[in-house]
This record gives structure tokens, C-alpha cells and sequence, in this order.
């Protein structure tokens, strides 16, 4: 459609053209509709770049996500810019080459402009949710810190034969409670731990239909550490907190240590767990050696990569818990030093560009092994900008050498990571030493960047002094608090989620994620899928290893970690956004592209679709043969968003009769 020679093109649809009048008016702000005007006045009165006389000038508009000034200082082809309202000519001449002038901030950026969202009651909740954040949640939540540390510190005080006798009592009442129920009787079986206890976003609904409770809540004692053997014994509640608390002052650590506190070893081998370190170690359940494990019969056994459970032991990670009760595991120590030496390197160009300087970081193309930092991760602030982050252990002697920095980013008065690191986008490339552990758990405080959200301005200098020792709140106290409408909201309006891709497809995954989502930062984490000598829930591409591309080997192929973690920029603009079909789009794209999604967050696939993105073929045999089937709930229904009822849970026992894999 056109209005006197002049058309407006929707960025979302490249063929879509909205009419510049007062239907297209409507979608703009007052500032913006003053801009359209403006400019198109002074195309029509002869300004040299408007286009001959009786030709058509499509504008392209975008709302810039942050700073727009900041945004076109890499676009070196753009040779005209209005930073204030974030439009810039993708044209290198001073008139267009041909019939249309293109106005762009860059040519790849595909953004959709949306209508006005109309406010609701729930979003004045949301707005002034830090209230109660502040007054109740922080508090509390800092006590029960208190009191989990030292009953931690009691803990580690107690001798390894006191902690295995323990540990065996505990096993034992977990067979004595399962010897109890009655399959006729009483529900699926599942943990007695509340249902907003869990750190992800689901809420646990299963738990609301009928279900029989088994107490693992003693199972959070680390059993022993063997420095022979480089193997630590942990039960399935120890967290990272808790277990690089142990160990870094050994010099000794976990080679795989997810980032936040709270995580614990049985949510990261039921489910995943991946640290800046899975570029070399893969997965944290591929670090594991041995696991003990309660089955529906009451059993005990243990299962390692090469015994007679070896079955068991490559279809318990992803599963959640369906298979049986983890209630030990042996994981891998590695060797550490008491610095992590950090380079924080700028990244500037398209989304593309940006996966590439990435990819560059970890994996160096003429494949020189001295040039792999043992920790890597990429944050990715806008659309075009980004700062790759490399580590290298590095000892006390080195990192307190004369003219080297050292910067203990643990204090609670210490700028958030994130915003540290942004710092490399406007001083240039810098490079300090920092704790170990103080690396380690860098995103704890600021919950990556979620904390913006809780806490507006829990970022400010006066914030860090006077609260920041506070930090952070316990995610199931925020979930306690926050009221079924709250919830709901969150899962509209906000995104939590992560996406294991392949490294090559990096770029295309970014370029999606901003069409549909647009949501910054982004964290980028590269981990390797090993090709394991059965097929998993999780495997890598068939065939990569005859087509290896950059970071693969023989025997890995390297994924990525995309962690998308805020409110998009269509909701933080006040405008319509449908979270329920961004994640279903979210979900076919990975179906397609050979990624998978982390049961953690809340999910909208069917179940076809779930067995379409993971394999299910072990996962099913092995809940036949170790009697799962009519025990524990499938790992499809556990993870499927929303209440289940005693009916749904009924018809989910007797679904397990029959390969839900199956098409």
C-alpha cells in the first residue's frame, strides 16, 4: 500500500507493507510519528537522497533494543545514521542504487513492530513485586542461607565412617518407604519435596494430582573426596555451593561446576548441567563415574559405564528422576589453581559475525591446542555486540605479580558479572585474575541478569553497599511468593530458556531468537556431545564425525548452550507479545535443527514432538526392565507444563504400556 509515494515496510515481513496514515500511525509513539513525518517531508522536498521522480521509498523501521548510537558504530557500510530514533541507510552512496531507498539499522535485523499492549492488574504486581522482594523474600532467604551453611559446616565436620552410616540408614528408609506402597492404592511416585522448591520455572504440577512421597531431603552430605583416585562421593542435594566449598581449597575441583549456588548434583544428572569448562569435559552428567541408584522394586545397585547396569547408567541424565532415586554419585575432580586468569575481549558485527568470533574463542581453526582456555563463555548484548570471555588457571604467585589485577568479584558491593564484563564494549579488551571459586559462582548474586527484573535497581551502587550482602533471593521463596496470576505472567512475558545447538548453527539460532524473541543479553556456553556407545535421549548429529566441522572431533560433536534469560524487548516496550507460540516456534526450530531443550523450563511441546526432539528408545527399555513403568511418572508427563490431574496421571500409567516414542 502506498500514501503519496510513500511506503512503510513491516521489518518482520519483507513483502508486507504498512500504508504511513492513521492506521500505521497507530502503532508508532507520538516521537516516532513525528520522525515518519519529518522525514518523509523532507524526502518530498528534494533532499538528495530521495529517489527519482514517481518512484516508491520503503522505509525500514526498527526500534532499537539499546543503545543506538552504540549500535551503528559497527556498521561501517552505513554512511548516514539518526541514532536518536535508531535508523540508519544501509546505502554506501548518496543516492540510492536503485528505485527505493532502504533505511535500516542493519539489513539482517528482523524485529516485528507490535501493537500496544493494554495493561493489566497483574502487570502492577509484577511492577512493584521488588516490595515484597526486599521486605520478605531477601531477608528470609538470607537466613535460610545462614542456616544451611552451618548445617553444612556440621556436616563436613562429621567423619567419612559417621557420614556412610548415614548415608546407609538413609538409603534404607527410602527402601522401606517404597516396600509401603500399595501400586493399587496410592499414586505415582515422586520426592516430598515441595513443588516450589525446584530452581527451575516449572512449578512441579505433577505433584498436585495424587502421588505417593518419598523423603530424600537427608541426602545432602558430601561422603567423601579421594585425591588418589580424583573422584568426589556426593549425595543427590549437595549443591555447587556447597561442593566448591569443599574442594577449591584442595586445589581440587568438580571439571564441571554450573554456575549458580543453589543447583544440585541430582538436578544436574537427572536433568543438565553445564559450566564454561563442557567445551572440554562435555555435560555434568558426562562427568559422572558411578551412580547409586534406588529402583521401583526397592533395589539398590550401581551402575558405572562398563558393569551390568551400564543401561542404567546412560539413561539416567535427562530422565528426571523416572527411572529410580539417585542417591550417590562418583564425579570426576580435576586438578585447579587458586586464579582463573580472565580475558574479556569486545565482539562487534551481525549476529553471524558474532557466533563466529565465539566459535574463534574456544576452538582456533588451525587447530593449535595451546590456544583452548580451559573456561569460555560469550555474553551478547545487542544485536550487534558482544564481549568473549576466556580463562586460563593460573596460580597465586603468577596472579599476584607486580602490575597484574586481581579483582574479587564475590564481594556483595562488586558490580554484577555481566555488567562488569560489559565494561570491554567502551574500555576495550582487558584481562584480570580472579578467585577460583569467586569465578566459579561470578553469575550467582545477579542470577545472570534476572536480577534487573526482581530488582530494578538492585544494580546501583547504593543498592550493592547497603543490600547487596543479601543477595541473592532463593528461587523457590521468589516462586512461593509470587501467586498462580504472577506465574501465569511470567510464563507470557518472560523467557527462560536454553537451547543446545550445534556450534555451526550458532548463527542461525541467534538470528532466529532475535526475530522471535529479542531478548538481551544472551549467553552463549559451548559443551561437547560426546558419541557414546548407545543411543541416549541426547546424542549428536549422525554421521559428524565423517563431516567434521569447526570443534569437532571423532568423538564430540560441539553444541552450544544459547541461554535466553529475560523479558523481551517487545514486552519491556509495552507491547502484544504471545509467549506461548514464541516457545512453540522456539521448540519446532530445534526439532528441525537438531537441537533440545532443558526440561527445566517450561515447555509447550506435545508429546509426539517431545519424542521427535529427543530419543526415547533406552530411556523406555529401561523403565521396563528396572519396573519404572507404573511407578514413576514418564519423563514426558513430569515435564509437561500445567496441573495434572488423578485422571491424566491414570491415563499416563497406562500410556507407559506402550512405546510413546512410537508414530
Amino acid at each position: 500500500m502506498q500514501n503519496n509515494g510513500i511506503s512503510l515496510m513491516e521489518p518482520n515481513e519483507t513483502n508486507a507493507l504498512m500504508q504511513v496514515g492513521p492506521h500505521a500511525y497507530g502503532a508508532f509513539s507520538p516521537l516516532e510519528r513525528k520522525w515518519v513525518h519529518d522525514l518523509v517531508t523532507q524526502l518530498k522536498d528534494g533532499d538528495d537522497w530521495a529517489p527519482s521522480k514517481g518512484k516508491t521509498v520503503n522505509l525500514k523501521i526498527y526500534r532499537p533494543i539499546s543503545n543506538p548510537t552504540t549500535l551503528f558504530k559497527t556498521a561501517g557500510s552505513l554512511s548516514r545514521s539518526i541514532p536518536e530514533f535508531g535508523l540508519a541507510s544501509a546505502s554506501s552512496s548518496k543516492r540510492a542504487p536503485t528505485p527505493s531507498v532502504w533505511l535500516s539499522t542493519m539489513s539482517d535485523l528482523h524485529a516485528p513492530l507490535r501493537p500496544k499492549r493494554k495493561k493489566q492488574w497483574v502487570d502492577y504486581l509484577v511492577q512493584f513485586r521488588w516490595i515484597v522482594v526486599i521486605f520478605v523474600v531477601l531477608p528470609v532467604s538470607f537466613t535460610i542461607y545462614f542456616l544451611i551453611y552451618l548445617g553444612d559446616v556440621r556436616s563436613e565436620l562429621k567423619s567419612y565412617k559417621r557420614r556412610q552410616r548415614e548415608h546407609d540408614e538413609n538409603v534404607l528408609k527410602v527402601v522401606n518407604r517404597l516396600k509401603q506402597r500399595d501400586p493399587k492404592k496410592d499414586g505415582l511416585v515422586c520426592t516430598a519435596r515441595k513443588p516450589y522448591i525446584a530452581v527451575g520455572m516449572r512449578n512441579v504440577d505433577y505433584k498436585r494430582a495424587r502421588h505417593f512421597e518419598v523423603d530424600l531431603s537427608a541426602f545432602r552430605n558430601v561422603l567423601e573426596i579421594d585425591k588418589e583416585r580424583m573422584i568426589a562421593r556426593v549425595e543427590p542435594l549437595v549443591n555447587m555451593g556447597q561442593i566448591s566449598r569443599v574442594t577449591v581449597p584442595m586445589n581440587l575441583s568438580l571439571a564441571v561446576v554450573a554456575e549458580l549456588d543453589d543447583l544440585t548434583v541430582g538436578g544436574l544428572i537427572n536433568g543438565y548441567g553445564i559450566e564454561g569448562s563442557s567445551h572440554l569435559y562435555g555435560l555434568f552428567s558426562d562427568t559422572v563415574v558411578a551412580m547409586e541408584v534406588v529402583l521401583a522394586d526397592g533395589r539398590v545397585v550401581r551402575a558405572t559405564k562398563d558393569n551390568e547396569y551400564s543401561d542404567l547408567f546412560y539413561a539416567i541424565p535427562w530422565s528426571q528422576g523416572t527411572i529410580g532415586f539417585l542417591v550417590s554419585a562418583d564425579i570426576r575432580l580435576i586438578p585447579v589453581k587458586e586464579y582463573m586468569k580472565v580475558t574479556y575481549k569486545p565482539a562487534r558485527g551481525n549476529l553471524k559475525e558474532l557466533a563466529q568470533a565465539y566459535a574463534d574463542s574456544f576452538a582456533p581453526r588451525d587447530g593449535d591446542p595451546t590456544k583452548v582456555p580451559d573456561f569460555v563463555e560469550t555474553m551478547i548484548y545487542t544485536p550487534t555486540e558482544g564481549v568473549v570471555m576466556t580463562g586460563k588457571y593460573a596460580s597465586k604467585e603468577e596472579a599476584t605479580r607486580k602490575g597484574n589485577i586481581i579483582n574479587e568479584v564475590g564481594w556483595w558491593f562488586k558490580p554484577w558479572f555481566y555488567q562488569h564484563c560489559q565494561r570491554a564494549l567502551t574500555s576495550g579488551e582487558f584481562v584480570e585474575y580472579i578467585p577460583t571459586r569467586e569465578y566459579y559462582h561470578r553469575h550467582t548474586r545477579s542470577m545472570y541478569w534476572e536480577g534487573k527484573l526482581i530488582l530494578p535497581f538492585g544494580d546501583q551502587w547504593w543498592f550493592r553497599w547497603c543490600f547487596g550482602w543479601l543477595m541473592p533471593p532463593k528461587v523457590s521463596l521468589l516462586k512461593a511468593t509470587q501467586g498462580e496470576a504472577v506465574r501465569n505472567y511470567y510464563h507470557d512475558m518472560h523467557v527462560i530458556q536454553d537451547m543446545l545447538v550445534p556450534l555451526y548453527k550458532v548463527g542461525d539460532a541467534l538470528e532466529f531468537l532475535h526475530k522471535e524473541m529479542e531478548v538481551y543479553p544472551v549467553w552463549l556456553c559451548p559443551h561437547r556431545l560426546f558419541k557414546l556407545p548407545v543411543k541416549t535421549m541426547v546424542y549428536p548429529e549422525p554421521g559428524f564425525e565423517l563431516h567434521q566441522r569447526q570443534g569437532d572431533t571423532s568423538y564430540a560433536q560441539m553444541y552450544t548452550d544459547i541461554g535466553i534469560y529475560y523479558a523481551p524487548a517487545a514486552v519491556l516496550r509495552g507491547e502484544e507479545f504471545d509467549g506461548v507460540e514464541a516457545v512453540r516456534r522456539y521448540e519446532q526450530w530445534l526439532i528441525q535443527n537438531h537441537g533440545f531443550q532443558p526440561q527445566y523450563t517450561v515447555t509447550e511441546l506435545t508429546e509426539k514432538d517431545f519424542w521427535r526432539m529427543f530419543d526415547g528408545e533406552l530411556y523406555e527399555q529401561c523403565r521396563r526392565k528396572y519396573k519404572a513403568v507404573g511407578t514413576f511418572m514418564s519423563v514426558y508427563y513430569k515435564s509437561k507444563k500445567g496441573k495434572k490431574t488423578e485422571k491424566e496421571v491414570c491415563e499416563a500409567e497406562q500410556a507407559m504400556l506402550e512405546p510413546a516414542y512410537a508414530e
